[in-house]
């Protein structure tokens, strides 16, 4: 019954927003952000608003960042995700910084701006890239290809600006989207100034803030989500990880940082692994688990390119990757030529490689050339004086 009630509530606000949105006048120094549908203050969004909160031409500006939880915001103002102010603040706000799609009913006036940072660059293939037959469907709710791509184009055609953060994003965006190429701003990522900045004291606060032990490297486990794996909850994963077996293993050299993607649900036993395995909220701020970290374990997950800037290694546990490949998405280039890390398919090899250190190091090089070209450090600035100071 609740549930009936919170969805007919939802569905009278969007009714009184798209009928009263252009009436709002637009305040030309106030700016909407949004990252991962209100899951939490993070990302290219967070970078971008701090980056603006230290400049003094924007000490006028109001900042409205939307949450899912309320929280105190430095310098700006918290609104509930879907509640009735996040529509206000949508049709008032000139500027918009998202990172994820917007749905449907949401509307951009012609006097805002809409910049999306998008969140990762892609491994696996994107919107109109993916190639699936006609039976396949996607999401929890099941919608066809058609359907799919669908809901990408109508995002994009009220983006002004969408950022690439290396010149691969610059090849693969305007197929994979839809998007003019003129409209992309080649700046590199704004939430990787973080790690090209990062210093060894900050690292060392850290890992106090989180608790970790300073005498233990730290192991971060990153998996991301299946299209395919869903429940009423959620999209799921079936972790192929016995993490008392990785405690016997590596347990007297090693901890290890577990943050699944925020659209997965799952539960384990983490009590019992206590001192071992630290569980990161799916919501957490994945930078600061990159600087704490000795090494990466992931799949398909595009954090690894951030990653890699830190010039640490990184191990690639695919145990499904042919069917990734053939039944989910495929993915944009050949993964034993150009992943900086080996790719290892069962948990004994996985283990093995961690103990004789079995990283490929030597990958490394090569793939800094090809996507990390543009962090300096600086991309937060080039965006700002892109999109809003029009440098």
């Amino acid at each position: 019954m609740l549930r009936i009630i919170k969805k007919v509530i939802s569905a009278c606000i969007r009714f009184v927003y798209r009928h009263t949105c252009r009436l709002i006048p637009v305040k030309q120094d106030a700016v909407l952000f949004l990252s991962f549908h209100g899951r939490g203050c993070t990302d290219n969004p967070k970078a971008i608003y701090e980056y603006m909160c230290k400049q003094d031409e924007f000490a006028s500006y109001t900042f409205i960042w939307a949450l899912r939880n309320k929280q105190p915001i430095p310098r700006g103002k918290c609104v509930c995700y879907n509640g009735p102010m996040y529509f206000y603040y949508l049709a008032r706000c000139k500027y918009w910084v998202i990172n994820c799609k917007l749905p449907d009913h949401i509307i951009k006036k012609e006097n805002q701006v809409y910049l999306q940072t998008w969140h990762g660059t892609p491994l696996k293939k994107l919107a109109h890239d993916i190639n699936v037959n006609e039976q396949t469907t996607f999401y929890r709710t099941k919608m066809n290809a058609e359907q799919m791509k669908s809901t990408y184009d109508r995002d994009v055609r009220r983006y002004d600006y969408m950022i690439s953060p290396n010149p691969f994003c610059s090849k693969v965006f305007p197929g994979a989207f839809h998007i003019d190429p003129k409209r992309l701003i080649e700046t590199g990522y704004p939430r990787n100034d973080f790690l090209s900045q990062c210093r060894f004291d900050k690292i060392r606060e850290l890992k106090r803030c989180y608790g970790l032990p300073e005498d233990k490297k730290v192991i971060l486990y990153a998996p991301t989500w299946r299209d395919n794996c869903y429940n009423s909850k959620g999209y799921t994963f079936t972790l192929q990880a016995d993490f008392n077996r990785w405690k016997e293993v590596l347990g007297q050299e090693y901890i290890v940082l577990f943050k699944p993607h925020y659209l997965i649900v799952n539960t384990f036993d983490a009590e019992a692994l206590k001192g071992f395995l630290y569980p990161v909220e799916a919501a957490s701020d994945i930078n600061e688990l990159y600087v704490m970290s000795d090494l990466l374990i992931t799949d398909y997950s595009s954090v690894f390119f951030d990653y890699t800037i830190l010039n640490r290694p990184v191990l690639f546990y695919m145990y499904d990757k042919d069917t990734y490949a053939n039944d989910l998405r495929g993915f944009y280039f050949d993964l034993e030529e150009v992943l900086p890390g080996p790719i290892i398919e069962s948990e004994d090899a996985l283990l093995k490689a961690i103990v004789n250190q079995r990283f490929e190091m030597e990958k490394l090089p090569a793939f800094h050339k090809q996507f990390h070209v543009w962090e300096d450090g600086l991309a937060s600035q080039r965006v700002v004086n892109t999109v809003f100071l029009r440098k």
